[in-house]
């Protein structure tokens, strides 16, 4: 019977460290691709900050400028573009973003405004099919490997959602990379343009566009939008490898922890069964004598 025992505990103790090198082979590919998310990100930052600047020059060197990617519309639906992740095992990382986006549906359908979405990441994708939400567009697993042009061509397609009037607005819903400890779910507002009177000012009209300040603008729009959404991915996917790499960490030393309570267990219940060995030993040979 102790025998048996102590064929389970060693058996429990070989099937947690298995479990433990694998969480241990997690961790360390998540941290390599968080690595490289972050450089990626840090990249194309400087390209995207300027298509900001040069928007606001515009609109800051035209006194009397319009463009409908600045003004409010009132038919139309509301689209959210969601960006969750492509895989499990990332503690809360999936559903924090889930919950701002359902916070936000039921602020809309309140208003009586309907919410339509865009789906990125697998996890997103799947989220939304099993609930009765009108899906636009989905895209899988192109976090680790999204470029410029699949952005692009993502914001080309919601422009000409918006410039048709099928969308009156255009959200964002993303996980924000803080720290390697720390990432939140965060919600900004992408079209109309809003802000952009807000941005350092010092510009004097001595740019001439053509053929119009209003066309040069438009042009840069889903320029713009693809720079949003590119960094929105590579940060998403930035957070969902430090949420997996903080996940199996904690798993771990979990695992670790557990291994050691057990070894305790084995070595007390082999210990026992050699002193209960010993003692049959010396009864029998107290009853021969």
């Amino acid at each position: 019977m102790a025998t048996a025992n102590l064929k389970d505990i060693k058996r429990r103790i070989k099937s947690v460290e298995s479990t433990m090198q694998i969480t241990k082979a997690m961790e360390l590919v998540a941290s390599s691709k968080l690595r490289r998310a972050k450089e990626k990100a840090e990249r194309a930052e400087p390209f995207f900050n300027m298509l900001y600047q040069m928007m606001c020059q515009i609109v800051a060197e035209s006194g009397d400028f319009q463009s409908t990617f600045l003004q409010h519309h009132t038919g139309g639906a509301v689209l959210l573009i969601a960006i969750a992740g492509d895989r499990g095992l990332a503690g809360g990382f999936n559903s924090n973003v889930f919950k701002q986006v359902q916070i936000r549906m039921e602020e809309l359908q309140t208003a009586g405004r309907e919410p339509v979405v865009i789906a990125i990441g697998r996890k997103a994708v799947e989220y939304f099919q099993r609930r009765n939400v009108r899906i636009l567009a989905e895209f899988e697993n192109i976090g680790e490997d999204i470029t410029v042009y699949k952005a692009l061509d993502i914001a080309e397609r919601i422009v000409t959602l918006y410039e048709k009037g099928d969308v009156q607005a255009v959200e964002l819903i993303y996980t924000n990379y803080v720290s390697p400890l720390v990432q939140e779910a965060h919600h900004m507002h992408v079209m109309p343009v809003e802000h952009l009177e807000h941005a350092p000012g010092g510009y004097h009209a001595l740019t001439t566009y053509e053929p119009s300040p209003e066309a040069v603008f438009d042009a840069l729009i889903p320029k713009y939008l693809a720079g949003m959404l590119y960094c929105a991915v590579i940060e998403s996917f930035a957070a969902e490898q430090a949420a997996r790499r903080l996940a199996m960490e904690n798993a771990t030393d979990n695992a670790t922890e557990m291994i050691t309570d057990l070894s305790l267990v084995y070595n007390r219940a082999r210990q026992s069964a050699i002193t209960q060995e010993i003692t049959e030993i010396v009864s029998g040979a107290n009853a021969q004598s």
